[in-house]
């Protein structure tokens, strides 16, 4: 006479399709959650490098060649910034670009912006 259910053999290897399974999934998440991290840090380090090139324009400034660097903070995380102002062949405008770093990574930056300033004055 057979009872009807299941083996422990079966059993077992149930578990390990479900373990697979389960890690698999973790692990994609784990990456999309990453990727979105990636995503907020580098959508925010553009607001910070549109916010030096916009200070400028704002303030009516038209800036020295040179380098300059700071730290800021926008949408909760620590940013440091480098900018670089250069000559351009026409004078009265000056090339900036503003490089942007996160506090943990200051290697690769997180955004790059390069604009351009008329001097309005002359």
């Amino acid at each position: 006479m057979r009872r009807a259910g299941f083996t422990l053999i079966e059993v077992l290897v149930a578990l390990a399709v479900l373990a697979i399974a389960l890690t698999a999934s973790v692990r994609a998440t784990l990456v999309v959650s990453d990727g979105s991290l990636s995503l907020r840090r580098h959508l925010a380090g553009g607001w910070v490098a549109q916010n030096r090139l916009n200070e400028h324009i704002a303030l009516g400034r038209f800036p020295d060649t040179g380098m300059s660097e700071g730290q800021t903070r926008q949408a909760g995380m620590d940013f440091s910034w480098r900018e670089t102002v250069s000559e351009t062949p026409n004078k009265a405008f000056r090339r900036v670009e503003v490089r942007v770093f996160s506090q943990q990574d200051s290697t690769h930056a997180d955004a790059i912006l390069i604009g351009y300033i008329a001097n309005v004055s002359r």
